[in-house]
Protein backbone atom coordinates (compact mmCIF):
# COMPACT_ATOMS: atom_id res chain seq x y z
CA UNK A 1 0.00 0.00 0.00
CA UNK A 2 1.23 3.78 -0.51
CA UNK A 3 2.19 4.94 2.68
CA UNK A 4 -0.12 8.50 2.49
CA UNK A 5 -0.39 10.91 5.85
CA UNK A 6 -2.71 13.89 6.34
CA UNK A 7 -0.99 17.17 6.59
CA UNK A 8 -1.18 20.80 6.82
CA UNK A 9 0.90 23.41 5.07
CA UNK A 10 2.78 25.39 7.22
CA UNK A 11 4.96 27.10 4.48
CA UNK A 12 4.96 27.15 0.51
CA UNK A 13 7.45 28.65 -1.59
CA UNK A 14 8.71 28.27 -5.28
CA UNK A 15 7.77 28.95 -8.58
CA UNK A 16 4.18 29.24 -10.41
CA UNK A 17 5.38 26.11 -12.08
CA UNK A 18 7.33 23.05 -11.83
CA UNK A 19 8.46 22.12 -7.98
CA UNK A 20 6.83 24.27 -5.10
CA UNK A 21 8.73 23.09 -2.15
CA UNK A 22 6.78 23.18 1.22
CA UNK A 23 6.98 22.69 4.93
CA UNK A 24 4.06 20.67 6.29
CA UNK A 25 2.70 19.77 9.93
CA UNK A 26 2.14 16.07 10.18
CA UNK A 27 1.09 15.24 13.30
CA UNK A 28 3.04 17.95 14.95
CA UNK A 29 6.26 17.16 13.33
CA UNK A 30 7.18 19.59 10.41
CA UNK A 31 8.79 17.81 7.52
CA UNK A 32 9.75 19.51 3.92
CA UNK A 33 7.74 18.02 0.93
CA UNK A 34 7.39 19.17 -2.45
CA UNK A 35 4.56 19.62 -4.52
CA UNK A 36 4.19 19.39 -8.68
CA UNK A 37 2.49 22.27 -9.39
CA UNK A 38 2.01 21.33 -13.11
CA UNK A 39 -0.27 17.92 -11.59
CA UNK A 40 -1.33 19.58 -8.24
CA UNK A 41 -1.84 22.95 -8.95
CA UNK A 42 -0.39 25.38 -6.34
CA UNK A 43 -0.76 25.30 -2.46
CA UNK A 44 -0.84 27.72 0.17
CA UNK A 45 0.03 27.89 3.89
CA UNK A 46 -3.21 26.29 5.65
CA UNK A 47 -4.21 24.26 3.00
CA UNK A 48 -4.67 20.63 3.98
CA UNK A 49 -2.83 17.88 1.67
CA UNK A 50 -1.88 14.08 1.94
CA UNK A 51 1.46 13.26 1.26
CA UNK A 52 3.39 10.48 0.63
CA UNK A 53 6.32 9.53 3.16
CA UNK A 54 7.29 6.26 2.09
CA UNK A 55 10.83 7.65 0.93
CA UNK A 56 11.89 10.26 3.74
CA UNK A 57 10.85 7.18 5.99
CA UNK A 58 13.36 5.37 4.72
CA UNK A 59 15.86 7.61 4.46
CA UNK A 60 16.87 7.85 0.63
CA UNK A 61 19.72 9.96 -0.49
CA UNK A 62 16.72 11.55 -3.00
CA UNK A 63 13.94 11.07 -0.59
CA UNK A 64 14.76 14.03 1.93
CA UNK A 65 11.07 15.23 1.82
CA UNK A 66 7.66 14.34 1.39
CA UNK A 67 5.80 14.36 -1.67
CA UNK A 68 2.11 15.83 -1.63
CA UNK A 69 -0.54 13.50 -3.63
CA UNK A 70 -3.21 15.36 -3.45
CA UNK A 71 -4.16 18.88 -1.78
CA UNK A 72 -7.76 18.43 -0.31
CA UNK A 73 -8.10 21.77 0.02
CA UNK A 74 -7.53 23.56 -3.21
CA UNK A 75 -7.16 20.88 -6.04
CA UNK A 76 -10.36 19.05 -6.24
CA UNK A 77 -10.96 21.42 -9.32
CA UNK A 78 -8.48 20.20 -11.43
CA UNK A 79 -10.05 19.60 -15.49
CA UNK A 80 -7.20 18.69 -17.35
CA UNK A 81 -5.59 20.18 -20.39
CA UNK A 82 -7.94 21.08 -23.20
CA UNK A 83 -7.47 18.85 -25.92
CA UNK A 84 -5.52 16.44 -24.43
CA UNK A 85 -6.05 12.43 -25.20
CA UNK A 86 -3.36 10.34 -24.54
CA UNK A 87 -2.76 9.28 -20.86
CA UNK A 88 0.68 9.03 -18.75
CA UNK A 89 0.89 7.21 -15.52
CA UNK A 90 -2.51 5.65 -17.01
CA UNK A 91 -4.45 3.21 -14.76
CA UNK A 92 -2.62 5.04 -11.45
CA UNK A 93 -4.35 7.56 -9.24
CA UNK A 94 -2.20 10.18 -10.84
CA UNK A 95 -2.83 9.73 -14.49
CA UNK A 96 -3.26 12.70 -16.65
CA UNK A 97 -4.22 13.33 -20.18
CA UNK A 98 -1.46 15.04 -22.70
CA UNK A 99 -0.87 15.62 -26.25
CA UNK A 100 2.03 13.40 -27.67
CA UNK A 101 4.44 14.80 -29.86
CA UNK A 102 4.61 11.59 -32.12
CA UNK A 103 3.15 12.42 -35.44
CA UNK A 104 4.36 12.00 -39.04
CA UNK A 105 6.94 9.21 -39.58
CA UNK A 106 10.34 10.83 -39.99
CA UNK A 107 12.45 10.27 -42.58
CA UNK A 108 15.41 8.04 -42.03
CA UNK A 109 18.25 8.35 -40.97
CA UNK A 110 18.23 11.03 -38.87
CA UNK A 111 22.24 11.51 -38.56
CA UNK A 112 22.31 13.91 -35.20
CA UNK A 113 24.41 12.71 -32.66
CA UNK A 114 22.76 11.70 -29.31
CA UNK A 115 24.78 11.76 -26.19
CA UNK A 116 23.34 8.73 -23.30
CA UNK A 117 23.83 10.09 -20.00
CA UNK A 118 23.66 7.88 -16.43
CA UNK A 119 22.65 10.22 -14.10
CA UNK A 120 21.01 14.10 -14.22
CA UNK A 121 23.97 15.39 -12.37
CA UNK A 122 26.07 15.24 -15.65
CA UNK A 123 23.69 17.50 -17.39
CA UNK A 124 24.93 20.60 -16.77
CA UNK A 125 28.55 20.12 -17.68
CA UNK A 126 27.89 18.48 -20.57
CA UNK A 127 25.50 21.47 -22.13
CA UNK A 128 27.98 23.98 -20.75
CA UNK A 129 31.28 22.25 -22.47
CA UNK A 130 29.58 21.80 -25.67
CA UNK A 131 28.66 25.24 -25.94
CA UNK A 132 32.10 26.62 -25.19
CA UNK A 133 33.17 24.17 -28.03
CA UNK A 134 30.27 25.17 -30.22
CA UNK A 135 28.09 28.29 -28.96
CA UNK A 136 25.63 28.43 -32.05
CA UNK A 137 24.67 24.45 -31.65
CA UNK A 138 21.16 23.85 -30.36
CA UNK A 139 21.06 20.92 -27.63
CA UNK A 140 17.52 19.68 -26.60
CA UNK A 141 17.28 17.23 -23.59
CA UNK A 142 14.83 13.96 -23.41
CA UNK A 143 13.99 13.46 -19.96
CA UNK A 144 13.88 9.22 -19.76
CA UNK A 145 12.83 6.56 -16.97
CA UNK A 146 15.46 5.97 -13.96
CA UNK A 147 15.50 8.41 -12.09
CA UNK A 148 12.74 11.24 -11.06
CA UNK A 149 9.88 10.76 -12.97
CA UNK A 150 8.25 15.45 -13.15
CA UNK A 151 9.74 17.12 -15.75
CA UNK A 152 8.87 19.56 -13.56
CA UNK A 153 11.55 19.40 -10.53
CA UNK A 154 14.60 19.45 -12.42
CA UNK A 155 16.00 22.95 -11.69
CA UNK A 156 19.34 22.45 -13.60
CA UNK A 157 16.76 22.28 -16.38
CA UNK A 158 15.32 25.45 -15.64
CA UNK A 159 18.71 26.99 -15.35
CA UNK A 160 20.26 25.54 -18.50
CA UNK A 161 17.22 26.69 -20.47
CA UNK A 162 16.98 30.02 -19.02
CA UNK A 163 20.54 30.27 -19.44
CA UNK A 164 20.12 29.10 -23.23
CA UNK A 165 22.31 26.19 -22.63
CA UNK A 166 18.83 23.62 -23.92
CA UNK A 167 16.98 24.33 -26.40
CA UNK A 168 14.21 22.18 -25.43
CA UNK A 169 12.93 19.38 -23.02
CA UNK A 170 10.94 16.45 -23.82
CA UNK A 171 9.70 13.96 -20.85
CA UNK A 172 9.52 10.72 -22.53
CA UNK A 173 8.03 7.44 -21.53
CA UNK A 174 7.09 7.41 -17.93
CA UNK A 175 8.75 10.74 -17.43
CA UNK A 176 5.87 13.42 -17.91
CA UNK A 177 5.85 17.08 -17.47
CA UNK A 178 8.63 18.64 -19.85
CA UNK A 179 7.94 21.18 -22.09
CA UNK A 180 6.87 18.71 -24.57
CA UNK A 181 5.50 15.14 -23.82
CA UNK A 182 6.55 11.77 -25.48
CA UNK A 183 5.21 8.47 -25.40
CA UNK A 184 8.60 7.20 -26.10
CA UNK A 185 11.82 7.75 -26.43
CA UNK A 186 12.63 6.94 -29.63
CA UNK A 187 9.18 9.47 -30.00
CA UNK A 188 10.70 12.00 -28.38
CA UNK A 189 14.18 12.01 -30.95
CA UNK A 190 12.86 11.49 -33.58
CA UNK A 191 10.71 14.48 -32.93
CA UNK A 192 13.21 16.69 -31.19
CA UNK A 193 16.04 16.14 -33.78
CA UNK A 194 13.69 16.17 -36.93
CA UNK A 195 11.03 18.97 -36.35
CA UNK A 196 12.51 20.85 -33.33
CA UNK A 197 15.83 21.47 -34.82
CA UNK A 198 17.76 20.43 -32.30
CA UNK A 199 21.64 19.90 -33.61
CA UNK A 200 21.80 17.01 -31.07
CA UNK A 201 20.22 15.48 -28.37
CA UNK A 202 20.90 14.22 -24.70
CA UNK A 203 18.65 11.55 -22.98
CA UNK A 204 19.07 10.73 -19.74
CA UNK A 205 16.86 10.38 -16.38
CA UNK A 206 15.32 13.12 -14.50
CA UNK A 207 17.24 13.66 -10.79
CA UNK A 208 17.92 11.17 -8.40
CA UNK A 209 18.34 6.97 -9.35
CA UNK A 210 16.98 4.16 -8.70
CA UNK A 211 19.19 1.43 -7.59
CA UNK A 212 19.33 -1.99 -5.73
CA UNK A 213 23.35 -2.76 -5.63
CA UNK A 214 22.62 -5.84 -8.35
CA UNK A 215 23.57 -5.99 -12.11
CA UNK A 216 20.78 -5.00 -13.85
CA UNK A 217 18.44 -3.71 -10.77
CA UNK A 218 19.14 -0.41 -11.39
CA UNK A 219 18.11 3.44 -12.89
CA UNK A 220 20.87 3.22 -15.23
CA UNK A 221 19.89 0.55 -17.38
CA UNK A 222 17.19 3.14 -18.86
CA UNK A 223 20.51 4.05 -21.05
CA UNK A 224 20.61 0.78 -22.81
CA UNK A 225 16.94 1.56 -23.94
CA UNK A 226 17.86 5.10 -24.94
CA UNK A 227 21.42 4.17 -26.73
CA UNK A 228 19.60 1.51 -28.68
CA UNK A 229 16.67 3.83 -29.73
CA UNK A 230 19.09 6.58 -31.20
CA UNK A 231 21.26 3.58 -32.98
CA UNK A 232 17.80 2.62 -34.67
CA UNK A 233 16.90 6.29 -35.76
CA UNK A 234 20.73 6.21 -37.50
CA UNK A 235 21.80 8.14 -34.91
CA UNK A 236 25.86 8.71 -34.10
CA UNK A 237 25.56 8.07 -30.46
CA UNK A 238 27.86 9.14 -27.71
CA UNK A 239 27.47 7.28 -24.23
CA UNK A 240 28.39 9.59 -21.26
CA UNK A 241 30.39 7.20 -18.59
CA UNK A 242 29.51 7.58 -15.15
CA UNK A 243 32.78 7.70 -13.33
CA UNK A 244 34.07 8.60 -9.86
CA UNK A 245 37.27 8.61 -8.09
CA UNK A 246 35.42 9.61 -4.57
CA UNK A 247 32.18 7.07 -4.40
CA UNK A 248 32.62 4.91 -1.28
CA UNK A 249 31.27 1.87 -2.91
CA UNK A 250 33.81 0.15 -5.04
CA UNK A 251 31.62 -0.37 -8.22
CA UNK A 252 31.01 3.03 -8.58
CA UNK A 253 34.60 4.19 -8.38
CA UNK A 254 36.67 4.30 -12.34
CA UNK A 255 33.97 3.46 -14.80
CA UNK A 256 31.14 2.77 -12.61
CA UNK A 257 29.15 -0.33 -13.17
CA UNK A 258 26.23 0.87 -14.60
CA UNK A 259 28.22 1.99 -17.23
CA UNK A 260 30.08 -1.14 -17.69
CA UNK A 261 26.66 -3.36 -17.95
CA UNK A 262 25.43 -1.15 -20.72
CA UNK A 263 27.90 -0.94 -22.92
CA UNK A 264 28.64 -4.81 -22.57
CA UNK A 265 24.77 -5.10 -23.34
CA UNK A 266 24.77 -2.89 -26.35
CA UNK A 267 23.91 -4.66 -29.52
CA UNK A 268 26.06 -1.53 -31.48
CA UNK A 269 28.70 -0.13 -31.48
CA UNK A 270 28.67 3.47 -29.84
CA UNK A 271 31.38 6.03 -28.74
CA UNK A 272 32.21 6.60 -25.06
CA UNK A 273 33.94 9.71 -24.41
CA UNK A 274 36.94 10.05 -21.50
CA UNK A 275 38.73 13.32 -19.97
CA UNK A 276 42.37 13.72 -20.55
CA UNK A 277 44.21 14.33 -17.68
CA UNK A 278 44.73 17.93 -16.86
CA UNK A 279 46.84 19.67 -14.22
CA UNK A 280 46.37 19.39 -10.36
CA UNK A 281 43.25 18.00 -10.97
CA UNK A 282 44.32 14.70 -12.15
CA UNK A 283 46.83 13.67 -9.63
CA UNK A 284 44.58 11.25 -7.74
CA UNK A 285 45.05 8.05 -8.94
CA UNK A 286 41.32 7.21 -9.98
CA UNK A 287 42.15 9.42 -12.64
CA UNK A 288 44.79 6.80 -13.76
CA UNK A 289 42.64 4.05 -13.56
CA UNK A 290 40.14 4.96 -15.81
CA UNK A 291 40.79 3.42 -19.09
CA UNK A 292 38.56 1.27 -21.20
CA UNK A 293 37.63 -1.77 -19.14
CA UNK A 294 38.80 -5.13 -21.10
CA UNK A 295 36.26 -7.68 -19.57
CA UNK A 296 32.98 -7.13 -22.46
CA UNK A 297 32.22 -10.33 -24.39
CA UNK A 298 29.07 -8.97 -26.30
CA UNK A 299 26.70 -11.62 -26.78
CA UNK A 300 25.90 -10.50 -30.34
CA UNK A 301 28.05 -7.00 -31.32
CA UNK A 302 30.69 -7.74 -33.02
CA UNK A 303 32.29 -4.31 -33.98
CA UNK A 304 34.26 -2.37 -30.76
CA UNK A 305 33.19 0.46 -29.22
CA UNK A 306 35.64 3.71 -29.78
CA UNK A 307 37.20 5.62 -26.88
CA UNK A 308 37.77 8.99 -27.63
CA UNK A 309 39.54 11.28 -24.82
CA UNK A 310 38.83 15.33 -24.76
CA UNK A 311 39.84 18.22 -22.55
CA UNK A 312 37.63 18.60 -19.43
CA UNK A 313 37.55 22.69 -18.63
CA UNK A 314 36.93 22.03 -14.62
CA UNK A 315 38.17 25.26 -13.76
CA UNK A 316 35.58 27.07 -16.35
CA UNK A 317 33.21 25.07 -15.37
CA UNK A 318 33.30 25.71 -11.61
CA UNK A 319 33.50 29.19 -12.16
CA UNK A 320 30.00 28.97 -14.51
CA UNK A 321 27.63 29.40 -11.53
CA UNK A 322 25.84 25.80 -12.64
CA UNK A 323 25.07 22.86 -10.37
CA UNK A 324 28.09 20.90 -9.41
CA UNK A 325 26.82 18.41 -7.09
CA UNK A 326 26.84 14.35 -7.62
CA UNK A 327 25.48 12.17 -5.30
CA UNK A 328 25.66 14.66 -2.73
CA UNK A 329 30.02 15.20 -3.59
CA UNK A 330 30.91 18.37 -4.87
CA UNK A 331 33.07 19.20 -8.13
CA UNK A 332 36.38 19.38 -5.77
CA UNK A 333 35.62 16.55 -3.87
CA UNK A 334 34.92 14.26 -7.04
CA UNK A 335 36.74 15.99 -10.00
CA UNK A 336 36.39 13.33 -12.13
CA UNK A 337 32.49 12.61 -12.88
CA UNK A 338 32.57 15.91 -13.78
CA UNK A 339 35.63 15.13 -15.98
CA UNK A 340 33.57 12.55 -17.50
CA UNK A 341 30.91 14.48 -18.65
CA UNK A 342 32.28 17.95 -19.58
CA UNK A 343 34.67 15.53 -21.88
CA UNK A 344 31.65 13.78 -23.27
CA UNK A 345 30.49 17.43 -23.63
CA UNK A 346 33.03 18.47 -26.45
CA UNK A 347 33.02 15.15 -27.96
CA UNK A 348 29.24 15.68 -28.87
CA UNK A 349 30.06 18.97 -30.44
CA UNK A 350 32.89 17.24 -32.69
CA UNK A 351 30.53 14.73 -33.12
CA UNK A 352 27.82 17.04 -34.51
CA UNK A 353 30.45 19.26 -36.92
CA UNK A 354 31.47 15.56 -38.54
CA UNK A 355 27.95 14.67 -38.87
Amino acid sequence: MLKLRRATVVRADGPEAGEQSLEVDLAGEFRPAVADVGLLGLSRAGDEVVVNVQARDLGLGSGGFDVVHVNLTRGLGGQGRPGAHVMKLNYTSLQHAVSPVEGQRPALPLGSPVAVGALHGQLAPLAWAMAQRAPDLRLGYVQTVGGALPGGLSRVVRQLRERGLLAGHVTAGAAFGGEQEALSTVGALAHGLSQLGWDAAVCAPGPGIVGSASFLGHGGMAALDSAHAALALGCPTLVVARASGADARARHRGISHHTQTVLELLLGPVSVALPEAVGGWSQSPAWLELEPPARFEPPVRQEPHVWRRADADLDGFAASGLPAVTMGRSLEQDPLFFATALAAGRVLADMIEAA
